[in-house]
């Protein structure tokens, strides 16, 4: 065991004045050791001021006795050249745009350990696994989920043609002709399990029904005012998509033409749905998306703020109970959105209410 001589009023305020400059907490804290230990207190004292273990007291005074004190600092300081570099950071970047069974790696996800294997192919430095989640958290990389999707079948300029039509009727809305983003969503008694902040050592259960309930909902969200009309009903028919055309024709009885921008499904075409819009002549016109773009419908965002707010991990027991507390969503949904006082009175909308 090294012995530290009592050291002058001098030294230790020196000690504490480099302690309290140090950038790293272990190395600040080594010098309030010495500082005490050469105040003539014991190793057990000074662990119990500094609320550490006395092997760590003992330690550092084996490092103050054989190198002064430099032998305190951080030893990490004089290992040369940083291996997390800006190169490393922005080899990193490409790396992470790229999937590893693109650079003949059979994984199909990256792992830290394969990044560092990875980068080392490209002759950087090898690196801990430790080291490369710190980098990766350097340049904001996060670990998320992928979003599945479909290719379009349409050509480029085809698909680029249309919806630039589309965003081109959304952006020269009146309120003689709104336009709106229709699309529909399946509630499911069985909730949606997400990620969650759970303490260390616990788990959080969520308790499902068992058997799955389905309630469907159709909504229209106006591009101007983004405001939501919805309706619901126990099957997703053509009857589901018709209640919604009513409701909206209801809503906005000074519109002369209401435009429905909505995808490709069956019941948006059906020949029931055909047959029931030719009662309105032009009054209803659909505008039809390319097959397989979702996020060109604006009301996807809505319902996906639904889904995270209402039906992950929800606890609701029975679809009644689920529903009142979607309604309650779309509501104050609605309530955040600031209204146009003359598309409100044109429109016929007597306040934000909506019946479901």
């Amino acid at each position: 065991m090294h012995n530290i001589p009592r050291l002058d009023r001098a030294a230790r305020r020196r000690l504490i004045r480099r302690a309290k400059k140090a950038k790293d907490p272990h190395t600040a804290l080594r010098f309030l050791m010495i500082a005490k230990l050469g105040q003539g207190l014991s190793r057990q004292q000074v662990a119990r001021d500094l609320a550490c273990v006395p092997s760590t007291v003992v330690k550092t005074a084996r490092r103050f006795a054989e190198g002064g004190e430099e032998g305190l600092l951080d030893q990490r300081a004089f290992n040369g050249v940083r291996k997390v570099d800006l190169r490393f950071k922005e080899e990193l970047e490409r790396v992470l745009l790229a999937v590893p069974t693109e650079f003949g790696w059979q994984r199909t996800t990256w792992t830290r350990e394969l990044l560092g294997c990875e980068l080392e192919r490209r002759r950087l430095p090898r690196v801990a696994p430790c080291t490369m989640g710190r980098a990766l958290s350097a340049i904001g990389a996060r670990l998320r989920m992928p979003k599945p999707t479909v290719a379009c079948p349409w050509d480029s300029e085809r698909r680029k043609h249309v919806l630039a039509k589309l965003r081109r009727l959304a952006r020269n809305a009146t309120v003689e002709e709104p336009v709106f983003f229709e699309d529909e969503m399946d509630v499911h008694l069985n909730p949606k399990i997400g990620r969650d902040w759970m303490p260390r050592g616990h788990r959080r259960y969520v308790l499902t029904p068992g058997q799955n309930r389905k309630r469907f909902v159709a909504g229209a969200l106006n591009a101007t005012t983004r405001r939501m009309t919805w309706v619901d009903a126990p099957t997703k028919a053509s009857e589901l998509f018709h209640k919604l055309v009513w409701k909206l024709l209801g809503e906005y009885r000074g519109a002369r033409r209401i435009h429905l921008i909505l995808d490709n499904y069956i019941i948006h075409a059906s020949k029931k749905t055909k047959r029931f819009l030719a009662q309105f002549g032009d009054r209803v016109v659909l505008h039809f998306l390319p097959p397989y773009c979702p996020d060109d419908n604006r009301i996807e965002r809505v319902w996906l703020d639904l889904h995270a707010n209402v039906m992950r991990n929800h606890r609701c027991r029975t679809m009644e109970e689920l529903m009142v507390q979607v309604v309650a969503f779309l509501r104050s949904y609605n309530q955040r959105k600031r209204l146009n006082p003359s598309l409100k009175l044109a429109a016929g909308v007597s306040g934000s209410r909506s019946v479901v």
